[in-house]
């Protein structure tokens, strides 16, 4: 009759009924001429191998102990007795087969044999309720040999995530979530601010409340920004009992914000160097960071501020400092998408099998499969220029299969857009997109001197005065000067904008003498049939100020908005949902030149709607790279 098998668990988990452990029982070889003898290890055998007193086990072939080795504290059990006395040998006709055999082998080694001590007893049975129980360092009469093997055991068991070791699972957990204390610039920055920190709680101080006040009278941004705020703490805070204990930011139903609102209830006077003035709001709001880290010691409080000097005097002292990161569409100017990719060399030698290809509208369609496709993007432009060039245009993507159409050649004389002709690869792509009726949305960025305003010129007075497309042009730009404000202008409204607007009358009169050039318009009238062009060219644009636009709709019209790198993301917001039926929306930009305060390539307006509207079906972007107005302009482009 053959002898059950081994528990698999620690000998230490398996006990008597009288609640002493077991003692370990090990079979011998089967013989085939005799019965197969139990082999009794006494309990207190004389020490054959003290090396390996006190020593924990690890598991074969590995350095990182197993789930359930007792090198884990496994929870709801007691944690294992070290180990005390020898380790039973094998018989001398014995011999552990490789692999499985010497696994159990190290198996069986690993499981003590010895009775628990009522010391080591009460340890493993307090091990939950005291938080700095540590068998290993507390024990005066192990060997150094035990507190080397258990730290080893520790460390390795720490780089393996959701195992934690007898140490860690000792000590109380401290709360994950993190308190942000929020500057006010924050606030009027983004009036919704408190509402982007996930499942962190977010206080507000005293003095905070106070400059929000100071800030809320006006028609500026910041003052709406201020009334804003205001409007929505006093919705959180209405029918808020417990103000102290913190309000739930999910109470007006923005379900991303799982934490509370805390609010400064009493005086919070966190210990400053004397060296800084009391009465400063900044300093009074470092002083309540402060106070609130030392009430809050077992959590992690960050200053936010958008000030970067105070960020610098909060480090300084020690605290924690952040900038607002929620409104940086991206960390790195560079990641921003293009609008364009250049195939690899061996693009049809993975892409060429199965391919698809038909005629529609004057253009060829190809249907491609292949794993670059799943990286293609909805209206993206690719090219291959080797042995069989590609220039075309996605138009749609599904899985690792799309869809390309060729594109129109717009470099070519006989495609020339009122006169203009594309002069590289980008402005061929960014001529698809402004000619195109489907697209309604196109973006444009690119350095100084790359044809912009041009080419969106260009584009819209082909389609209002010779297509009908559209009824008229509309252009519109943030008035951020440069330098100096030079004060208010007279007159009506186009006319205050007309000095913002240089860039449209230096576009219309390369226009208008092209135009003639080629024949178009003027036809021969010479400098009468010039001036009748310009008229009727300048009834059909119309400028408009944005301080004016909130509330209207557009119908059927070309909306140009230049210097869009000016404009915050609400205000390019505003604009962009002004647009109605038949109205298509160009903006332009170069997110190296940004005027306004507060703003950076990654809070750009323009930034943020490039990356919003990547992959829609109607939008299309593109960088424009080279610059064509002059060679001394391009050369110092790139020189200065």
């Amino acid at each position: 009759m053959p002898l059950p098998k081994m528990p698999t668990r620690p000998a230490s988990i398996l006990s008597a009924p009288d609640g002493e452990p077991a003692a370990i029982v090990t079979r011998a070889k089967r013989k085939p001429a005799a019965t197969e003898p139990e082999v009794v290890v006494p309990t207190a055998p004389p020490l054959v191998q003290p090396e390996l007193t006190g020593m924990r086990a690890t598991p074969a072939k590995s350095s990182r102990p197993r789930r359930g080795s007792d090198a884990v504290l496994l929870r709801g059990t007691n944690a294992a007795a070290p180990i005390t006395e020898p380790i039973a040998a094998l018989p001398a006709d014995e011999t552990p087969a490789p692999g499985r055999k010497s696994a159990r082998t190290a198996k069986e080694a690993a499981a003590p044999v010895a009775a628990v001590s009522e010391k080591a007893k009460g340890k493993a049975t307090t091990a939950k309720a005291t938080p700095a129980a540590d068998p290993q360092a507390t024990e005066p009469w192990q060997p150094a040999a035990a507190t080397a093997g258990a730290a080893e055991a520790r460390t390795a068991a720490r780089s393996r995530p959701g195992v934690e070791t007898t140490r860690r699972a000792a000590r109380p957990r401290a709360d994950a979530k993190r308190i942000f204390v929020l500057d006010t610039n924050v606030l009027l920055h983004d009036p919704s601010s408190f509402f982007r920190f996930a499942e962190h709680d977010v206080f507000l101080p005293m003095i905070t409340l106070e400059e929000l006040d100071d800030h809320k009278k006006g028609v500026s941004e910041v003052a709406r920004n201020a009334r804003q705020v205001s409007r929505l703490l006093d919705q959180l805070v209405v029918n808020s009992d417990q103000i102290d204990a913190g309000i739930p930011l999910d109470k007006l139903g923005n379900r991303d914000a799982l934490g509370r609102l805390l609010l400064q209830t009493t005086s919070m006077a966190g210990q400053l160097p004397d060296s800084l003035p009391v009465g400063k709001a900044d300093n009074q709001i470092l002083g309540v960071v402060n106070a609130v880290k030392l009430k809050y010691f077992h959590r992690e409080v960050v200053l936010v501020s958008k000030d970067i000097n105070m960020r610098l005097k909060a480090r300084a002292l020690g605290l924690l400092a952040e900038d607002y990161f929620n409104d940086q569409v991206l960390e790195d100017s560079d990641l921003l998408y293009t609008g364009m990719l250049q195939l690899p060399d061996d693009f049809w030698d993975k892409h060429g099998k199965g391919i698809e290809s038909w005629q529609q509208s004057g253009s060829t369609f190809y249907r491609v499969t292949g794993p670059l496709c799943a990286q293609f993007a909805v209206n993206q432009f690719v090219y291959f220029e080797g042995s069989m060039p590609l220039y075309a245009q996605v138009r749609e993507v599904v899985g690792k299969t799309a869809v390309l159409q060729t594109l129109r050649d717009f470099t070519h004389n006989k495609n020339n857009v009122w006169g203009i002709t594309a002069r590289n690869r980008e402005q061929n792509f960014a001529m698809n997109l402004l000619m195109n009726p489907e697209c309604d949305f196109v973006s444009l960025l690119g350095q100084a001197g790359t044809g912009k305003t041009l080419l969106a010129l260009a584009a819209g007075l082909t389609q209002v005065l010779e297509t009908k497309r559209y009824t008229e042009i509309i252009m519109t730009r943030v008035t951020v000067p440069v330098g100096e404000d030079i004060g208010f202008l007279p007159g009506t409204e186009e006319e205050k904008m007309l000095p913002w607007m240089g860039a449209l009358e230096d576009n219309l009169d390369v226009l208008n003498m092209g135009d003639s050039e080629h024949g178009g318009g003027s036809g021969g009238g010479g400098d009468w049939g010039r001036a009748a062009t310009m008229d009727l060219i300048r009834s059909r644009i119309k400028v408009k100020s944005l301080n004016f636009m909130r509330g209207r709709t557009f119908l059927n019209k070309f909306l140009i908005i230049d210097e869009a790198q000016n404009l915050t993301p609400k205000q390019m917001k505003t604009l962009i949902t002004r647009a109605g039926p038949g109205t298509k929306v160009i903006c332009l930009g170069n997110i190296a030149q940004i005027d306004t305060p507060y703003l950076t390539e990654g809070s750009s307006g323009l930034t943020y709607v490039v990356d919003r509207f990547k992959g829609w079906a109607h939008s299309g972007h593109i960088t424009l790279q080279r610059g064509e107005r002059s060679r001394l302009a391009d050369y110092a482009a790139d020189a200065l």
